[in-house]
């Protein structure tokens, strides 16, 4: 079976994240493109940070949604220059995210190493992060250690609910 590549972006944006089961690998920005090349279907992803226990699973996912769809011949590829950011989330991901009550990602991630102004050295507890149950920004920041890596474990103070946020980087 051949099929494009939209409809290959398609069935991978139908892949949960196993670690956020709520958004897919593609609105997190895991995959990094879909091609063809010599008959076989080149899957390029980034893990969210090196050493992400999460994607062996990942890649074994992708795998299994290919074969699934009757794609014999396929390649995973990871590459990991440029790094992943938060930045490649997409906006309905961000959604998903919330709704799942996970405060998304607060901000774009910059390149401070060209910028010395203040602003840009902000330190991560002067971050306003709204909460994902009540909307307030009278949130703080618990441990930069939450249930994952990729996330910090935040407390509002208006509705006392404490809720993971999802790092920058």
């Amino acid at each position: 079976m051949s099929a494009n590549t939209e409809q290959i972006w398609d069935w991978l944006a139908q892949v949960p994240d196993p670690e956020i089961p709520v958004i897919s690998v593609v609105d997190l920005g895991i995959v990094r493109d879909v091609a063809w090349e010599d008959g076989a279907c080149i899957v390029t992803i980034t893990p969210t940070y090196s050493g992400c226990p999460a994607m062996l699973v990942i890649a074994e996912s992708i795998e299994e949604a290919l074969k699934k769809r009757g794609i014999a011949r396929f390649k995973m590829k990871t590459q990991l220059s440029p790094a992943w950011t938060t930045d490649w989330m997409s906006a309905a991901g961000k959604l998903k995210l919330k709704g799942y009550g996970i405060a998304p990602p607060a901000q774009q991630v910059i390149d401070i190493s060209r910028i010395t102004s203040r602003l840009a050295r902000k330190r991560a507890d002067d971050l306003k992060v709204a909460c994902p149950h009540c909307g307030s920004t009278n949130t703080r920041c618990s441990s930069q250690f939450g249930s994952t890596p990729c996330k910090a474990l935040y407390r509002c103070d208006d509705c006392l609910e404490p809720f993971d946020y999802f790092k920058c980087h």
